[in-house]
């Protein structure tokens, strides 16, 4: 199975998918006037706005809930793994999607802002809202919330409960299939409490937990440099050599260093996957555009972050070793542990376990936040959501158990489907988002502080901006 599964994996991210992505954030990046970078400036006039109705998700609170998802345990272990498995250029590429994927990103939030829909919790939306009403096509929108329903809920949840699970086996080496249990049902519970509480409960608990634990974690990454600051040059040089080694991507381009950096950076910053969109709609603001400009900058976040994990690798005695001997010992987040420990001492080790369970519930937060928005699409049955829920739940502790090799391989098919749909959809409705783009641009070139209309536009079923 897992031999099958790579196989399509294959095909989908080395004749597709890489290209795709690559397309479509360059034709955004320059249809917009490289908006990623130009309109930068604003995002923290834009996170201190003050919100109207206290009710409603905040700006900085939706950039939260997507970073929450974004910032998980993709930046500590699937970055280890990329840098360990594809070599140290798969860093550089991981840079290439984030500044690329800037574009894609504030595509799909800007038109999630514009088509989201309104009910008694707030504001929702998401690709799903944005194929059927701006492209009418009911089918695709519906699809595509289950795919994503897939992925998060129970795909990527169930990686991360299985991936934090195995944070603590080097705590408890005799026993750890006991210990794995009790860890389980201690993260349902948890997930439990958040899962059934409302968005902006959930927004709450990510602005408050993921800035502090981003702050610290960058701040040791940097620290951990500067103790080995003679390695720079070669760290560097390092990176590059192995991402122009044009023989050896060539040689075997599907799983080459290009392939496992775009692979990686796809999944850790979504830019482009159709996931952060979901968050961005629950955010009240007066123009698309403003919430656009934030998630952009959300995957710039996600870009220093895994930067850091990358760095705390590339710097350690352990990677070193593993590259002159040419036998791969640690990978994944025991890489990272035993880098920290080098660095820290036992003190690194407990950090590292304590932010991977912290980034793990702030992404069960993230990825739940995106399914539950998908579930409204599909059903008002108040039933069928309860029955999500709980399934959301259960999915937690059966991650913590399970030897999830195979989840891996059908998270990366179902996210590239994901990617796919989204990708088609962003390009079709790229007019309206271009002259949403042009709205806000002669707004600000007035002095005004853009407020958006739908009608004056011309733009058909975006209910909530008239």
């Amino acid at each position: 199975m897992h031999l099958f599964l790579d196989l399509i994996n294959g095909y989908l991210y080395t004749y597709f998918l890489v290209f795709a992505l690559i397309i479509v954030g360059v034709i955004y990046t320059i249809n917009t006037r490289f908006a990623q970078f130009r309109l930068m400036g604003n995002v923290l006039t834009l996170l201190k706005e003050k919100q109207d109705n206290k009710d409603h998700v905040s700006s900085f609170e939706a950039l939260m809930i997507s970073t929450a998802s974004r910032v998980g345990i993709g930046n500590i272990a699937g970055i280890s793994t990329a840098v360990v498995v594809g070599g140290a250029g798969a860093l550089f590429w991981m840079w290439v999607m984030a500044f690329i994927g800037g574009a894609s990103a504030f595509a799909e939030s800007t038109l999630a802002q514009i088509y989201k829909s309104k009910d008694e919790n707030g504001f929702r939306g998401g690709p799903a809202y944005f194929i059927e009403k701006g492209l009418g096509n009911k089918f695709f929108g519906k699809l595509f919330s289950v795919i994503l329903i897939i992925t998060y809920a129970y795909g990527f949840n169930g990686l991360q409960s299985h991936t934090m699970t195995s944070a603590f086996e080097i705590y408890f080496p005799d026993n750890f299939g006991n210990a794995s249990i009790i860890i389980g049902i201690i993260l349902s519970v948890v997930a439990f409490a958040l899962f059934f509480s409302n968005s902006k409960s959930l927004g709450k608990v990510s602005s408050i937990i993921v800035p502090i634990m981003a702050f610290v974690y960058i701040l040791l990454s940097i620290i951990a440099m500067a103790m080995h600051y003679d390695l720079i040059p070669s760290v560097f040089k390092m990176i590059f050599n192995s991402a122009f080694d044009f023989q050896a991507i060539f040689g075997g381009f599907a799983g080459s260093v290009i392939v496992i950096g775009i692979k990686r950076g796809l999944f850790s910053n979504e830019a482009g996957m159709g996931s952060a969109p979901n968050a961005a709609a629950a955010a009240n603001t007066s123009h698309p555009v403003k919430q656009g400009i934030i998630q952009s900058f959300s995957v710039f976040i996600d870009l220093i972050i895994c930067s850091c994990s990358g760095f705390l690798v590339l710097f350690s005695q352990s990677y070193i070793n593993q590259l002159s001997t040419g036998e791969t010992k640690l990978n994944a987040l025991p890489m990272v542990q035993q880098s920290m420990m080098e660095y820290y001492g036992t003190w690194g080790l407990h950090f590292i376990t304590f932010a991977v369970i912290l980034f793990a519930v702030t992404s069960l937060i993230g990825n739940f936040y995106y399914a539950d928005a998908n579930v409204k699409n599909l059903t008002k049955n108040n039933l069928n959501e309860l029955v999500f829920k709980i399934s959301a739940v259960a999915m937690v502790f059966i991650g913590s158990q399970l030897d999830l090799k195979v989840a891996w391989d059908l998270a990366d098919i179902t996210m590239a489907a994901m990617a796919s749909i989204n990708i088609i959809a962003i390009l079709l409705l790229s007019p309206i988002l271009i002259k949403c783009l042009k709205d806000y641009d002669e707004q600000k070139k007035r002095g005004l502080d853009p407020v958006f209309s739908a009608k004056k536009l011309g733009i058909k079923n975006a209910e909530c901006w008239d």
